[in-house]
């Protein structure tokens, strides 16, 4: 099993930025690539980023790319997401998720994390 928990959202206006963070705690989390999605009110749960297990593999989601960065420290046992120039379809709750292979899938990941929520005003 892996227990992951996420921090770092909150409410940040146009234009701005924030971090999450991804903490993970039970079995090696360097075992695991990771990935984050998330979901906005009446939408399905979309992929936004990636990262290998050893950080080296990262692919972003189109809507994403060049403003998120998707990063780890294995030695932190801890997964992040830099989130800059945010805009306000950017609105929703983002969960971290853990796998064996590297996908955009989220029905092939096993472990999720509760989510947090990133509200981003006009």
């Amino acid at each position: 099993q892996v227990q992951l928990v996420e921090s770092g959202g909150g409410l940040v206006q146009a234009g701005g930025s924030l971090r999450l963070s991804c903490a993970a705690s039970g079995r090696t989390f360097s075992n695991y690539n990771m990935g984050w999605f998330r979901q906005a009110p009446g939408k399905e749960r979309e992929f936004v980023a990636a990262i290998g297990n050893y950080g080296i593999s990262r692919y972003y989601a189109d809507s994403v790319k060049g403003r998120f960065t998707i990063s780890r420290d294995n030695a932190k046992n801890t997964l992040y997401l830099q989130m800059n120039s945010l805009n306000p379809e950017d609105t929703a709750v983002y969960y971290c998720a853990a796998n064996r292979a590297m996908s955009s899938d989220h029905a092939r990941y096993d472990y999720w994390g509760q989510g947090t929520q990133v509200t981003v005003s006009s």
